[in-house]
């Protein structure tokens, strides 16, 4: 008997709390809507499948062989030949301005050596600032030409010499580390942006300060510069943990390392600013936060590339601050890119900043007060 009592208590209890939750739209939203839209960004935009892969090729043999080959690349479906180089020095601009994924280099005794029944080398030259996608890359290439050779019948076959760039041994840590750099200040950054105004209501002591004389551009700046400053700071640590433990080599200069992050964490705290003038409650701010950070990770392209993406997610990443700091912390970290060479990295982030920190002043003036 006193257990059927228990078990009618504890239902009452449970009905009581799902009627709680479910009562209110904007808990209902939170529980629908980050899933369903979660779900479909794991499923198109967290893929490791490559489905555009555009290289370079340089054939200095000018064969039917070597003609024929390249033909089975451009057939695959994933590669996409941007160029045709007359010499392999021309493959460097290509890619490291990131327009290409990786260069074929044909030699030109290449279809003599094969007629001869010598092997003959294909040197394929990666990018290595993204190790997986150019470990897959090179797996494809792999399995191209071991099946021409086997459709040829050749009896010296074609063999693969391959050359990683910015990352010799295609190490995954050179590739997830740099990341890092930009991804765990961001988390931090805008939690503390997040909870800096939200806090303050809950306390109570928000409306003490509208009275004081600050304007609403200098509650900004005073909310805004702290987490920067806490931001800068964890990015510093993880830098040194990935030169001083990971032994990870810096190929850039600080200088233009820091010129990117202090950018990227002024418009993660402009972001953080304006989900903090929003919420009503630090929980509700932490809620927004967590919805928010999973979508912005998984189209920063911090694993799996952009380029992979469906066309609708690839221009979704256009607004996304996290994407261009992973870029170009990458491309200082690993190749030594000056500011000229990342400068197209910073007109998206000053967009951000510009538009989600006059949004939070506003917010501070017309929806707080």
């Amino acid at each position: 008997m006193n257990i059927i009592l228990l078990l009618r208590r504890v239902r009452s209890l449970c009905i009581k709390e799902l009627l709680v939750i479910l009562k209110d739209p904007s808990s209902r939203l939170v529980l629908v809507l980050p899933i369903l839209v979660q779900s479909l960004i794991f499923g198109y935009a967290a893929t490791y499948d490559l489905n555009y892969v555009p290289y370079v090729v340089c054939d200095q043999s000018h064969s039917a062989l070597s003609r024929d080959l390249i033909s089975h690349i451009d057939a695959a479906g994933m590669f996409s030949r941007l160029a045709t180089l007359s010499d392999s020095s021309q493959a460097e601009s290509w890619i490291y301005d990131g327009k290409a994924l990786l260069a074929i280099q044909i030699e030109s005794d290449f279809s003599e050596r094969l007629h001869a029944g010598r092997n003959a080398a294909v040197q394929v030259i990666l990018d290595g600032r993204n190790s997986t996608t150019a470990s897959i890359a090179m797996g494809y290439i792999g399995m191209i030409i071991t099946a021409w050779n086997e459709n040829r019948g050749l009896r010296s076959p074609v063999s693969v010499v391959t050359r990683a760039w910015f990352n010799p041994q295609l190490e995954t840590r050179w590739n997830i580390m740099p990341a890092m750099i930009a991804c765990l200040s961001f988390l931090q950054v805008l939690i503390l942006g997040a909870l800096s105004v939200a806090r303050e209501r809950e306390q109570g002591t928000f409306d003490q300060m509208l009275i004081t004389p600050l304007s609403p551009w200098e509650i900004l700046i005073g909310k805004a510069i702290p987490p920067i400053l806490v931001g800068l700071v964890q990015s510093s640590l993880v830098l040194l943990v990935c030169i001083f433990w990971f032994r990870i080599p810096f190929a850039g200069e600080l200088h233009t390392l820091y010129s990117a992050l202090l950018l990227f964490t002024l418009s993660s705290s402009g972001i953080g600013l304006c989900i903090s003038a929003i919420a009503r409650s630090m929980q509700q701010a932490m809620v927004y936060c967590f919805v928010l950070m999973m979508p912005l990770m998984l189209l920063s392209g911090m694993a799996t590339p952009v380029t992979s993406m469906p066309e609708m997610f690839q221009t979704a990443t256009c607004v996304n601050p996290l994407r261009f700091a992973i870029d170009s912390v990458r491309r200082i970290y690993l190749e030594g890119a000056a500011l000229s060479d990342i400068s197209v990295n910073f007109i998206p982030m000053l967009a951000v900043a510009a538009i989600t920190l006059p949004l939070a002043a506003w917010l501070f003036r017309n929806r707080l007060s």
